[in-house]
């Protein structure tokens, strides 16, 4: 073989270990994410059973750091859990931050919290037009099983409002895109 010829071999030979390399980099990464998302879901889960056992304290432990990283579903339990003061102290305004943060996302159980909290003005300013945009968007968006209460809930706070302030929360809520934390 000439000297050109086994460079080229060698060369390639170098290529395809570094090619090697790559790949399995990438398949150990990807594996890695997977696993982290498994793991992720295996805590959101234990959360949700630590919550359903009305053990609220560790729930609440779990549930905080992923709630600040974005996830509306952690948000969304943070909020119940503010707002009823269990396992965190009561406080209507972190409630209404942690329904806010999941109802810009789309969470139309956080949403629908979040406007009755507008409607009492617990932890928000009271605000009827606030109010009816999130129970707007919370009834569209219900479960099959949930709309009909939702809606109902909803027309109450209609009763409560003029004409003109109906418009602008249906408009708010025609308007209204979501936005993603993540």
């Amino acid at each position: 073989m000439s000297q050109r010829a086994d460079r080229r071999a060698n060369g390639s030979g170098a290529a395809s270990r570094r090619h090697a390399a790559s790949v399995l980099g990438l398949v150990s990464a990807a594996w890695f994410l997977l696993m982290m998302g498994a793991a992720e879901a295996a805590s959101m889960r234990q959360a949700i059973a630590a919550f359903n056992r009305q053990n609220y304290m560790l729930a609440a432990q779990v549930f905080t750091p992923y709630a600040e990283r974005g996830d509306p579903t952690a948000q969304a339990y943070l909020g119940f859990m503010y707002e009823t003061g269990r396992g965190v102290p009561q406080n209507y305004t972190d409630a209404a931050m942690w329904y806010r943060r999941a109802a810009e996302q789309g969470d139309s159980l956080a949403q629908y919290s979040l406007g009755l909290l507008y409607d009492r003005g617990f932890g928000v300013p009271q605000d009827i037009v606030e109010a009816g945009k999130w129970l707007n968007l919370a009834t569209a968006g219900a479960p099959p099983r949930a709309r009909e209460a939702r809606a109902r809930i909803r027309d109450a706070v209609t009763t409560k409002m003029t004409r003109g302030e109906i418009a602008q929360a249906r408009l708010k809520a025609l308007e209204w895109v979501p936005k993603r934390e993540r």
